[in-house]
This record gives structure tokens, C-alpha cells and sequence, in this order.
């Protein structure tokens, strides 16, 4: 008898082992992948607003998704909640929000009168879109962290649903009847899609607005930031998302200029030009 309890004993250890070493079920955190849904949803909802010429609306959907796109990470960071599953939705929803929202919502505004010129360009901006993120997720770990490989698609996004925004703030409605601006459009947004897919970098700014204290005249700037936009929001974004939008080419001749390495990519990690990265 005590033969066969040590023997189902042994069998339930070697059980307890096996269960042991069996991998535990990844599990899907609630709270970042919430942020995370509600920016696919404000990109979903752009799109349906321009289908019925709501074009303001689509474009405050699309700034409403580029502010919860820049919240899902630092959620999940603070609550320490990353995750694979996390990251590979949050590439696909910048898929829809920011790079097929915006080139159907410029599509639908003005390039559709352009005939084939209109829609090539929008497909160019998407496609940039679509490549924009695939470089991203496989260059993630060997690119420095305070520079984008490319302009980041929130930033195109922004770029092309500002030119939006300010001329329907401007009073133009039907922009069928101005083909400057649609032709305007047109070279925005391949601009944007373009410069996405470069190798130019563009300042990251992951170094703002984490745990480190920061001077008190940095609080002070930031308030009259907000003083500043608020005169006259359509404008002054849109001439934001232009500055940083040409921010990349001047650095870029900038560190041309001085002799420095222009890539973010890092090979290894052993050579001194690329100090810094990987951090």
C-alpha cells in the first residue's frame, strides 16, 4: 500500500512538475489596449465623418487619435503592462488612423478631382504608411531612441489633416472649384508619405515628459505654449506640423555639415560613432 501511495505520489510530482514547465497563457492587459481601441476608433470615425462631408469633424477624429496614440505606451509603461500583443495592435490601429484615415479623408476633400493623379497620391501615402510601421517594429531594437528613421505617421497625419483644417477654416468648402488647392493637397501629401519612408531623422522628444524633474521655466514655456496656440488653433498647429515636418532635412544638413553620423541605425554597439544608441 505504501508502494502504491509513494507511486501516485510521484506521479502527481512529476505532474506538479510538468505543470510547472508548462508555459503560463499570455494574458491581454484591459487598460492600454483600451486607449489603444478608442484612437482605431476615432480614425474609424474620421473616415465616416469625410464619407458625409464632415471634414472638421474628420479632422479633430484624426488629432483625438494622434493624442490617445501617444498615451497607450506611457499607460502601459506606468501601469507595467507591455506587452507583444499590445504592440502589434497598436501598429495596426496607426495603420487605420493614420495612414488610411488621412490619405481617404484628403482623398474624399480634394485629390478624387484630380483623377488619377488624386488617388495615386493617396495610395502613395498609405503604402508609406504601411512601410513606415513594418520598418519601425523591425529596426525597434537598433535605432536610437531620440530620433525617428523617418518622419513618425502621427506627424504626416497631422501635416495633411492640418492643410485640411485651416482651409476649411478659411471658408473653403468646395474645393473643386480651386484647384491650387487641390494640387496644394496633392504635393502635401506626398510630401508626407514620402518623407516617411527616408532614412532622415526627426527628433523623437522621448526624453520630454518622463520621471525626470524639469526646471520650472519649463512649466512656465509650456503655458505659453498653450497662450500661444490658442490665438488661433488651425493656423498655428498647422505651421507646428510644418516646422517639424522640414525639422528632419535641416538636421540632417546640419549634422552633415559637422561631420556627424546622419543614420539612427545602430550596427553594433562597440562602434564609437554609434554612441548613444540603445539607450
Amino acid at each position: 500500500m505504501n508502494d502504491d501511495l509513494r507511486a501516485a505520489g510521484a506521479e502527481t510530482g512529476e505532474g506538479g512538475e510538468a505543470a510547472a514547465l508548462r508555459p503560463r497563457r499570455k494574458g491581454i492587459y484591459m487598460l492600454p489596449n483600451a486607449v489603444t481601441l478608442a484612437a482605431l476608433f476615432a480614425g474609424f470615425y474620421s473616415i465616416v465623418m469625410a464619407m458625409n462631408g464632415r471634414f472638421d469633424v474628420a479632422c479633430i477624429g484624426i488629432f483625438c487619435a494622434a493624442v490617445l496614440d501617444s498615451l497607450d505606451g506611457r499607460v502601459a509603461r506606468m501601469t507595467n503592462t507591455q506587452s507583444a500583443f499590445g504592440e502589434q495592435m497598436d501598429s495596426l490601429c496607426d495603420m487605420v488612423s493614420f495612414g488610411l484615415a488621412p490619405a481617404l479623408i484628403i482623398l474624399e476633400w480634394s485629390l478624387k478631382g484630380l483623377g488619377k493623379p488624386g488617388w495615386i497620391a493617396a495610395f502613395v501615402y498609405c503604402a508609406a504608411g504601411a512601410l513606415r510601421l513594418a520598418r519601425f517594429n523591425t529596426n525597434i531594437g537598433v535605432v536610437d531612441k531620440r530620433f525617428f528613421q523617418g518622419l513618425p505617421s502621427p506627424a504626416a497625419a497631422a501635416l495633411v489633416i492640418g492643410f485640411i483644417l485651416v482651409m476649411d477654416d478659411a471658408g473653403f468648402k468646395d474645393v473643386s472649384s480651386t484647384p491650387w488647392i487641390a494640387w496644394t493637397a496633392w504635393g502635401i501629401t506626398l510630401y508626407a508619405g514620402l518623407t516617411m519612408v527616408t532614412n532622415v531623422p526627426f527628433y523623437s522628444f522621448k526624453g520630454i515628459g518622463g520621471r525626470r524633474s524639469v526646471p520650472f521655466a519649463a512649466i512656465v514655456a509650456v503655458a505659453l505654449g498653450i497662450a500661444f496656440v490658442s490665438i488661433h488653433p488651425p493656423i498655428v498647429l498647422f505651421a507646428v506640423f510644418v516646422a517639424y515636418g522640414l525639422s528632419g532635412y535641416g538636421m540632417y544638413v546640419w549634422r552633415k555639415m559637422k561631420g556627424k553620423p546622419v543614420s539612427v541605425i545602430a550596427i553594433s554597439t562597440d562602434e564609437p560613432d554609434e554612441k548613444g544608441l540603445h539607450q
